[in-house]
């Protein structure tokens, strides 16, 4: 899939788990108590910026192709990240396609936002970033000027959420359905995923649909229906605390 395919679809899937944060403990952060609750112990921002950050997450997988426009992110920075995460995971479509990746880039993910303030504060970065550019944020055949736009945005964003007083002990689990909407959606995909790696199978969701990246179906219907149900989940989890 395409990458702003794969980040509505995490977006969405986190707007749609928002009812169940109800029941996790403490998920929220220091505005949880300062502002209106969406669901649980998240206010409006922390649910925005849970969209957002989880529409980055399902941008991770695919920074194990240097090639990809996701690879070009922050520029130089994103595009050596990817190649270390090429090499590490064995090439595209490997280890960062799996269940073990979804598992470990979410419990990465909570321990930063549990331990390391610093580290935690880098990955939200760089997966609104990831967001961002997923969604089309750049100049067209201007690798360099599309990073610096990037940085502007991304910083920006970042800065409105910590204005907003956005606390991030979702940040594990925002992550790991962020992976997990990439797999689930490749997997849709002719080619499948190795979703046990280190099991080498490409497993195909039974009613796969063999969907080819980049074809008419994708850009000119699944890219708007996502649209119209985030924005329309967006809406429905917002408009209720205005």
């Amino acid at each position: 899939m395409m990458g702003h395919s794969h980040a509505l679809t995490g977006a969405g899937l986190w707007l749609l788990a928002a009812p169940a944060l109800a029941v996790v403990p403490e998920i929220g952060g220091p505005a949880a108590g300062l502002a209106p609750v969406v669901y649980g112990m998240l206010s409006p921002a922390e649910l925005v910026a849970g969209a957002v950050v989880c529409a980055g997450a399902a941008m991770l997988p695919d920074l194990d192709h240097p090639h990809s426009t996701i690879a070009q992110t922050f520029g130089p920075a994103t595009w050596v990240l990817s190649k270390v995460v090429n090499w590490l995971s064995g090439g595209h479509r490997h280890m960062t396609h799996s269940l073990f990746f979804v598992v470990a880039a979410g419990v990465g993910a909570h321990l930063l936002a549990d331990h390391y303030p610093i580290g935690r504060d880098i990955m939200v970065v760089l997966l609104i970033g990831l967001a961002l550019r997923a969604v089309g944020i750049g100049v067209p055949q201007r690798t360099i000027m599309s990073a610096m736009v990037n940085i502007g945005l991304t910083a920006g964003t970042f800065l409105f959420f910590h204005s907003r007083g956005v606390g991030y002990m979702w940040l594990g689990l925002a992550v790991a359905v962020g992976c997990l909407a990439h797999v689930v959606g490749d997997c849709l995909t002719e080619r499948g995923c190795p979703v046990l790696w280190p099991l080498k199978h490409k497993w195909l969701l039974p009613w796969n649909m063999g969907l080819k990246t980049g074809r008419r179906f994708e850009v000119k219907i699944l890219g708007p229906v996502l649209s119209v149900v985030v924005v329309g989940l967006l809406a429905a989890r917002l408009i209720p605390v205005m």
